[in-house]
């Protein structure tokens, strides 16, 4: 067998899988890999189980990945080659026979840059590793002069790749608005952005591979890769608006327009409510965003948790559609802790057990993100890590 061939699936049939998002899992797709992509398929898949199960030797990886010893041993020549692995010395065991020399991905080899684009005061960017943990930070203020936020975006990527101290794998971006598949985007009104091609600017100004993504597309890939969420999650990123990313089957989803996930400016309930600034009443954004919480109980603080709940309920009823129809096992929110974990957290949970099939639906976990702040720079770093090494 040559490095052309596809490696058995799990069951131990022939055939092509593509890539996960989470440790453990084999790499699937609903496509046949052809003959002239199997190359890069392998190597994906070796750096893949190198990944998330760590150093093991060239028999280990053959067992691992069902790609013969010939294959293994040339692709393991051509990766350290290219600078993406390392020997690591002997396997110290008391098995019989030759010692065996371990190889692993070269995780200090490279860096990643990620930038978080949401915030509504400050864009903030770091340098990671390729295992998501962040060894350099930089901020910059959100201009008011739309005209200076690319500049502003491009000086603090700048910055970051010179304190990356390693080669730069590649910059991921996650930004607010709607995002195409080449980086584009389609819309953002916070950043002055229609039609924009982002991608295409900074990767013209930094001579770097760049991926952009949605923010709240980019946390998903986080919560699956380092939050331990299941194959069929939404996230509900709440901040001065209301996003969420989706994985169905372990597979992002992004729709026809590129809009999945936008649920902030979807109507829930039929009794009015507040008016959002889009024009609409009672917009999902109008109830859960932060700045419209903590207006309602800055009006009246000893009301705090009925606004809290209230906003749960409201987050609940316009997920139940949701739940319903793909079988979601799991809700995570990623924003203030002291606002959506508690009583709104609580409330969600509730509203979508009264509005779904109780046999099916009755488990549905609500939750906060382990992520913290971070959640969509390490998002961005999957989505290079994906991308650039095809593991994630």
């Amino acid at each position: 067998m040559t490095t052309t061939d596809v490696p058995r699936s799990p069951s131990g049939h022939e055939g092509a899988s593509a890539l996960a998002f989470a440790p453990g899992r084999a790499l699937r797709s609903g496509v046949k890999v052809l003959p002239e992509h199997a190359r890069a398929h392998n190597r994906s898949l070796v750096l893949q189980t190198l990944y998330h199960q760590g150093a093991m030797s060239r028999a280990d990886l053959s067992r691992e990945t069902g790609l013969t010893r010939v294959t293994i041993s040339d692709l393991v020549a051509e990766l350290i080659g290219d600078g993406l692995m390392i020997e690591k010395g002997v396997r110290e065991d008391s098995r019989p026979g030759k010692p065996a020399i371990l190889v692993d991905i070269h995780r200090d080899g490279h860096r990643i840059v990620g930038l978080d684009l949401s915030g509504a005061d400050v864009f903030l960017g770091a340098v990671l590793t390729l295992d998501g943990d962040i060894v350099a930070r930089a901020e910059r203020p959100h201009p008011s002069d739309p005209a200076e936020v690319l500049p502003t975006v491009i000086d603090l990527a700048r910055q970051l790749v010179g304190e990356a101290h390693a080669p730069v794998l590649g910059v991921g971006v996650g930004t607010p608005g709607v995002v195409d598949d080449r980086g584009v985007v389609l819309t953002a009104p916070n950043l002055g952005w229609a039609g924009f091609d982002l991608e295409g600017a900074l990767n013209a100004a930094l001579d770097l591979p760049v991926l952009v993504a949605n923010d709240a597309n980019a946390a998903v890939l986080a919560e699956y890769t380092f939050g331990g969420a299941g194959d069929d999650v939404l996230l509900v990123k709440v901040g001065r608006g209301v996003g969420s990313g989706l994985l169905a089957g372990g597979q992002p989803m992004r729709g026809a327009r590129f809009a999945a996930g936008e649920l902030g400016h979807v109507t829930v309930g039929t009794d009015g409510g507040p008016v959002c600034a889009c024009g609409k009443v009672g917009c999902l954004e109008a109830w859960l965003a932060v700045p419209a919480i903590e207006a309602r109980i800055a009006a009246d603080p000893a009301a705090g948790d009925t606004v809290l709940r209230e906003a749960g309920e409201r987050l609940g009823i316009a997920l139940a559609p949701v739940v319903g129809v793909l079988d979601l096992s799991e809700i995570v929110l990623s924003g203030p802790t002291e606002l959506l974990g508690g009583v709104l957290a609580q409330a969600t949970a509730e509203a979508l057990r009264t509005r779904t099939l109780a046999p099916f639906h009755e488990g549905v976990r609500v939750r906060m993100t382990a992520q913290g702040a971070d959640i969509v720079l390490r998002g961005a770093a999957v989505m290079v890590l994906t991308a650039r090494l095809g593991v994630s």
